[in-house]
């Protein structure tokens, strides 16, 4: 198989009948914010006539959108909140498809994985603060950050261009087979004072459910030396920051990339292959 070479810059849901479904949707009604209409959650204060405000749109203002009372000094409405220990609220990503309803407690730490939040850039080492649908990130990365190449093949070189560049460092490409995009990164950062450690992984333009369907090869060459990784891709749901945080790549320091590198330039051979069924 011909190789390409391409050079880069540095909870479970709850079961309703329809009755117990009109009681919850009327429950979860009554903590509804008046201002963003999300939900007012525990701890939950109300202005001085019992109206409540969201934690998040209350910080912004000084008097109850409601009546127009002052928001101080701070109530706690302690029946509300036993109230609220009894409902089941729904993800506030169900508008685009999550049909999950939560306790309270569970409903932040679904929210920040959730399959149907939208997809941020995935694009590391930048401040882009773009948010879509999956539709619509490889439009974006053509679009906002023309800079990454793409290479087409499930087999393929990606060459990361002086790597002893001083600091934090990027490289990024773009590795297109069996009909999805692949983000190839190669991260360089400071671990610990004055030591330094590069990251390499894939991740798919898809979602988690499809990521487990294939697997990532790298492979770095010398003359002597060769030191290979295996791994299934993470989805850019969950980014760079968790397949680092998770040790899910592989990592080597500076002594190692020195031992593979050609003139302060590193390749890595990169094969991406389907999981068999």
């Amino acid at each position: 198989m011909a190789r390409q070479g391409g050079t880069v810059l540095p909870l479970a849901q709850a079961q309703c009948c329809p009755d117990d479904l009109c009681l919850q949707q009327e429950l979860t009604s009554l903590f509804e914010c008046p201002i963003c209409f999300d939900y007012v959650l525990p701890p939950i204060l109300q202005c001085q006539a019992g109206h409540l405000v969201c934690k998040q749109c209350r910080q912004q203002l000084s008097l109850c959108p409601t009546c127009r009372g002052s928001l101080t000094p701070n109530i706690r409405n302690l029946a509300m909140e036993k109230v609220a220990s009894a409902v089941l609220f729904p993800c506030k990503y169900a508008t685009t498809g999550c049909s999950l309803t939560l306790h309270h407690t569970e409903k932040p730490k679904h929210e920040a994985i959730c399959e149907y939040r939208p997809y941020s850039c995935p694009c590391p080492g930048t401040s882009c603060d773009w948010e879509g649908s999956l539709e619509a990130v490889m439009s974006h990365l053509m679009h906002a950050h023309k800079s990454i190449t793409t290479l087409q093949g499930e087999d393929i070189i990606f060459l990361a261009t002086d790597i002893n560049l001083p600091g934090a460092v990027d490289w990024v490409m773009m590795q297109s087979c069996f009909g999805h995009h692949f983000m190839l990164v190669l991260k360089k950062q400071e671990k610990c004072e004055g030591h330094q450690q590069f990251f390499a992984t894939v991740l798919l333009i898809g979602t988690r459910k499809q990521a487990e369907n294939f697997q990532y090869r790298l492979e770095l060459h010398g003359s002597c030396h060769r030191l290979t990784w295996e791994a299934s891709p993470c989805s850019i749901h969950d980014g760079v920051h968790v397949a680092i945080r998770n040790s899910n790549c592989l990592i080597f320091d500076t002594a190692t990339a020195h031992l593979f590198a050609d003139n302060g330039n590193l390749g890595i051979n990169v094969t991406i292959s389907m999981c068999c069924p």
